[in-house]
């Protein structure tokens, strides 16, 4: 059977999974209506638009 040679430290351990992490910015895509910076296929917050109409009411500033 196969059996570690010794304890594998945390510090090794670790090193391993390093990798895992997503160090980029998510895509923004401008607002069509407003020019906002927002996430794709979510309703703009600045004006509460998504796909050519309102499905969100913002109150006016």
């Amino acid at each position: 059977m196969a059996v570690p040679k010794g304890k594998v430290s945390k510090a090794r351990r670790d090193k391993r999974r390093g990798g895992n992490w997503k160090l980029k910015v998510p895509g923004l895509v401008p607002c069509p209506k407003c020019g906002e910076l927002n996430l794709p296929h979510r309703a703009c917050r600045a004006c509460g638009s998504y796909n050519g109409r309102e499905v969100v009411a913002v109150e006016a500033k």
